[in-house]
């Protein structure tokens, strides 16, 4: 077991050499144990009030993959090269709102709150939403809020590859519609309770990578005492 200086060491190890894989061997594939774990990375992230407004989509389909090829340009040295190509949905406003069944559902069925604590749990998911951030003031703003949440999980995700020596990449670049357009027509995603938030891949890579840069410390942090 690791002391504190090694943990220490390992998690900014793990940050110094985690990168954007910009190209897949495709004949090296993750184990089924260690994609396992990155998804449990997933599922287990917090969330807003605890809502879990994602769904992780592994899409291996060949035929699909390259319907939304053309439409999604940040995939294109990933799509057909990763080992796993994940979709990563975010609930639809419908589904959001304070009111709505699905929150009724995780308040009631998976955190199990008693009847008489879900009314104050509604009434602060009421006050949030409407008055705190005004999500309330569209569907776009209610869904981009809940896109937010999503890449808590997308983050873990990352951070669990590179623990693993898995390589991956994270991307929103691709015209939302027209993948949308193409993962409904194959019934992937029914949009009455999801949409497209963002991809990202698991894999080994076929290339080397450029040293990571950033801002140094001291422009990132500020210190108020």
């Amino acid at each position: 077991m690791m002391d504190q200086k090694e943990m220490r060491d390992f998690i900014l190890k793990t940050f110094h050499t985690r990168y954007t894989c910009k190209g897949y061997d495709p004949e090296k594939r993750v184990a089924d144990e260690d994609f396992n774990v990155i998804m449990e990375a997933g599922r287990l992230s917090p969330s807003s009030m605890g809502l879990e407004p994602w769904k992780f989509i592994l899409l291996n389909n060949k035929e699909i993959k390259k319907k939304i090829k053309p439409f999604a340009w940040g995939a294109e040295k990933s799509i057909e090269g990763a080992s796993h190509f994940v979709l990563i949905l975010a609930r639809s406003p419908e589904d959001m709102r304070y009111d709505s069944k699905y929150i009724e559902y995780i308040q009631k069925n998976v955190q199990q709150f008693s009847d008489e604590l879900r009314i104050p749990k509604r009434e602060k998911c009421r006050s949030f939403q409407t008055s705190d951030f005004r999500l309330l003031e569209s569907d776009r703003a209610l869904f981009d809020w809940t896109c937010k949440q999503t890449y808590i999980a997308l983050a873990n995700m990352l951070t669990t590859a590179a623990m693993l020596g898995v390589d991956s990449t994270p991307m929103e670049g691709f015209d939302r519609d027209k993948v949308e357009s193409v993962l409904i027509e194959e019934g992937v995603i029914d949009p009455k309770h999801f949409g497209l938030s963002c991809m990202a891949a698991f894999g080994y890579t076929n290339r080397d990578h450029r040293p990571k840069t950033r801002r140094c410390m001291e422009e990132v942090l500020k210190v108020i005492e």
